[in-house]
């Protein structure tokens, strides 16, 4: 008995160095590493283009629309856990829009300067680049949201529509965060923040969305600290949630209000650059992919997507995990970024 113990305690102990080992040896902890370089830039925002070694199957190139909540990088968060670098493997010629980090100097900054200011000017950029009439527009989360607004007031810039784990329908009960948005005194928050929302305060509501995961992730990182693969996937993450940029005010208020609120962009209501958004105007080649586990953007209110659009050519493809799942998970790189690039190759 007493050896069965002292065995166990020996294990233990092991175990422990280890851990220590594994995270002495921890001298930097990169993302985002794929090779690319800036081709446009407009004060803090950034036009990637990202290099490639691989053929080029589909000679009209995508721009990446991501969210301005949390950075991109969760779209390149390690080689082999990379929605970009996969798209790059399938001969796909990838773009991607950095909002960059709002600060005080942009508290004023409205949806209007995100979509028909940043999003069309990088499109001009391309088409002029190209030499071609219209590109193809992949927009995540938020960044899609503003995506179907780009596409429905200059649908003949764009070529193909892709929205990934996208909310369009904001009246649904699912989801915590758009029950809770409804009653959010909204002009308190931003004008107590003196017009600059910290990525703090998001990051806490989203943490409040199922706060047991972060025990869970904790509690369990004793064991992830055992291997050194497992550590740095822990490490990858971290870094990522950890850098959440702040917010423009104005555009969190008018997206909190006349989204999640008021529900506008679905009904037809929504205005922007004095011209109504009518979601029934985009006509071109649109592919939804919504994940079927997301607590962030339930299918509820991406799957609409797809009943709304104009477009006779529409598809809508359903991820069997969560948000975050879309961009790391081993089917986001076995099988949904291959049927991204197949969609938009097939197409071009």
């Amino acid at each position: 008995m007493s050896k069965n113990l002292a065995d166990q305690v020996l294990e233990q102990v092991n175990t422990i160095g280890d851990a220590i080992r594994n995270i002495a040896d921890v001298t930097e902890i990169d993302i985002a590493t794929a090779k690319k370089e800036i081709v446009w830039s407009d004060g803090k925002v950034k036009l990637y283009h990202f290099d490639s070694e691989f053929e080029i199957k589909c000679e009209t190139p995508v721009l990446i629309s991501y969210a301005l909540v949390n950075r991109w990088e969760m779209m390149d968060l390690q080689p082999n856990r990379s929605l970009i670098r996969k798209l790059l493997s399938e001969g796909i010629d990838v773009y991607l829009i950095d909002w960059g980090y709002a600060s005080k100097i942009d508290r004023y900054k409205t949806m209007e300067d995100y979509i028909l200011g940043n999003i069309h000017d990088c499109v001009k950029f391309l088409k002029n680049k190209y030499h071609i009439p219209a590109i193809n527009l992949m927009g995540v989360c938020q960044g899609g949201t503003f995506s179907l607004i780009y596409a429905a007031l200059h649908p003949e810039n764009i070529r193909n529509l892709v929205t990934l784990v996208t909310p369009v329908d904001f009246d649904i009960e699912e989801g915590l965060l758009f029950k809770w948005a409804k009653d959010l005194d909204i002009d308190a928050i931003v004008d107590n923040f003196g017009g600059v929302v910290p990525g703090d305060f998001l990051n806490t509501g989203f943490d409040f969305l199922k706060p047991m995961n972060k025990t869970r992730k904790y509690l369990a990182l004793p064991k992830t600290m055992q291997n050194k693969d497992s550590l740095m996937n822990f490490l990858r993450m971290e870094k990522w949630v950890a850098d959440s940029p702040d917010q423009a005010g104005e555009t969190y208020r008018q997206f909190i209000k006349e989204f999640y609120q008021e529900n506008k962009l679905i009904q037809g209501q929504f205005k922007l650059g004095n011209r109504i958004v009518n979601l029934k105007g985009i006509k071109m080649p649109v592919l939804t992919i919504y994940a079927k586990a997301d607590h962030i953007v339930p299918p509820a209110s991406t799957i609409p997507i797809n009943e709304v659009v104009g477009s006779k050519d529409k598809e809508l493809m359903e991820f069997p995990g969560g948000h975050i799942g879309v961009f790391v998970g081993s089917r986001s790189q076995n099988v949904l970024t291959p049927a991204i690039a197949s969609w938009l190759i097939e197409r071009d």
